[in-house]
């Protein structure tokens, strides 16, 4: 305990340099707007900051963008509150109950709620990694593919099984998600899947173009399929303070989607986007009024938020103690890392205590600087809901054009954008969930190449899923979580049945 505080004041020193502050505010502040933009994403901005770093001191180029990557990730929330249309992969659960939050003239307390869980999140994330990141490190080595996948599976479970209507529903929904994610050629086989000989899908299905055309397009459809005569002008974006009983109400869902995600970000391949479902799902379960989620509960803001951020802080043990990569951000930072001479791996607190420190001791500065710059900001981006319907359903239109194109400069992509919008108005119109189907979308790669490596390894043989105590029990929990509804109705009803009738 006492080595770890000495090692973080000494990061502080390297923290605190001018010209590292410089770097820290930058980074954050260049985050947050590219998060709020959909279609730009973190990957591309970190990927254009590697020229900028080359010839930098790796502690402030990795300051740079380690504040680029989780400033993103902390302004994501913005369109996903306000618009329905998620900056990044990690606040898409943020969109389940911001939005509505938002229709309800609530988006200043949502995006309060969201600044505040993240800002909690990303402190969270950051004392657990410099207190237990070389414990955390050797835990997260004992995880092979077997346990990837049933990880996995009880993630993807978690969110069917929350399905508000029909589990059957959910189900439908994971399996089309699942359908999507290996749109394309199978890397193994090199045989083509779902492309219907068209030379577009051979890369695949970009999650952008799902996301945006399942939630943003999909809103944008069902609101002018719905007219706007009866719908009331949302002028007033409410209060930005919480009272004493909705920072109670709060607390909670907070500190355990904060721990929840950094573990959970501590995971190879698992990352802010598996972190903030969980959250989302788990409180949906804790909580007594489950049945709101979804319709704008503050509860369904504050546990993703704070998982997503949590599980950013998170992936920087497996990146720095391992030198493995958990996602997509994380490989550009390791790349870049490579780049300034410095390989991360164990002896990296020995090598470079400067670059490890003092980029943990950054990240406390980091979000401070993103609460303050969010918070007084807030009255004026939430003035974007000022805008006349027909002007703010066409600004919804553009930015998802602008990011869907930008992806690869393509017109197909633009014609797949507007048939997941159609596929999200129909999920919209007749009840379909459509988290699971954007979670099976995100996971579906990771679960099919962990289950191919496992049964290699395995020589085939199935039961490599049970022998291991963490995969069998994972599998247990993601049984559970998916019967569980069954099980509670079936209880319900044998339970009434048991009553005497009323005379």
């Amino acid at each position: 305990m006492m080595d770890a505080f000495n090692s973080l004041v000494y990061g502080f020193g390297i923290a605190l340099d001018p010209m590292n502050i410089m770097y820290v505010f930058v980074g954050v502040f260049a985050g947050t707007i590219i998060g709020m933009l959909p279609g730009l994403g973190p990957i591309s901005a970190l990927a254009l900051m590697i020229p900028i770093t080359f010839s930098m001191d790796p502690a402030s180029g990795l300051i740079l963008m380690s504040g680029v990557y989780y400033g993103a990730i902390f302004g994501g929330s913005t369109s996903s509150i306000l618009l329905n249309a998620p900056g990044v992969a990690g606040t898409v659960a943020t969109s389940f109950d911001g939005y509505p939050m938002a229709k309800k003239g609530m988006a200043g307390k949502a995006l309060a709620i969201a600044a505040y869980a993240s800002f909690i999140g990303g402190t969270v994330s950051v004392i657990g990694l410099m207190l237990i990141a070389p414990l955390l490190s050797k835990v997260a080595v004992s995880f092979g593919p077997a346990e990837y996948f049933a990880l996995m599976l009880l993630g993807l479970t978690a969110v069917v099984s929350l399905s508000d209507k029909s589990l059957v529903k959910g189900l439908i929904a994971a399996v089309i998600g699942m359908m999507i994610s290996i749109v394309g050629i199978d890397l193994q086989t090199g045989t083509e899947r779902y492309t219907f000989g068209s030379l577009e899908l051979i890369d695949g299905i970009d999650f952008l173009v799902v996301a945006l055309g399942v939630f943003a397009l999909a809103e944008v459809f069902y609101m002018l399929l719905k007219g706007g005569s009866k719908e009331q002008p949302r002028n007033n974006i409410g209060s930005l303070k919480l009272s004493k009983s909705e920072v109670k109400e709060i607390a909670g869902p907070i500190g355990r989607s904060s721990v929840l995600g950094f573990f959970i970000g501590v995971l190879p391949g698992a990352g802010a986007t598996v972190a903030s479902f969980l959250g989302y799902s788990l409180e949906k379960r804790l909580a007594k009024d489950g049945d709101t989620f979804g319709k704008g509960n503050i509860k369904g803001v504050a546990g993703p938020e704070s998982a997503n951020n949590a599980a950013c802080g998170g992936s920087f043990v497996p990146l720095l103690t391992l030198g493995v990569p958990g996602s997509g951000s994380t490989a550009v930072l390791l790349g870049a890392l490579l780049v300034m001479g410095v390989t991360p791996g164990p002896m990296m607190l020995e090598q470079r205590p400067d670059v490890f420190w003092g980029v943990i001791a950054s990240m406390y500065v980091g979000n401070i600087f993103l609460l303050v710059l969010n918070l007084p900001l807030i009255p004026y981006i939430a003035k974007i809901l000022d805008m006349p319907k027909p002007l703010l359903l066409a600004m919804i239109l553009i930015f998802c054009m602008i990011g869907v194109y930008g992806l690869s400069f393509n017109v197909f992509d633009l014609l797949l954008l507007l048939g997941f919008g159609l596929i999200g108005l129909g999920m919209k119109l007749f009840g379909f969930p459509t988290a699971p189907l954007i979670l099976a979308l995100i996971l579906g790669a990771i679960m099919e190449e962990s289950m191919r490596r496992a049964l290699q390894i395995s020589g085939g043989d199935w039961m490599t899923f049970v022998d291991k105590p963490i995969s069998m029990w994972l599998l247990i929990l993601a049984a559970l979580s998916l019967f569980s509804p069954l099980i509670k109705k079936l209880v319900q009803r044998t339970l009434a049945a048991g009553k005497p009738k009323a005379a």
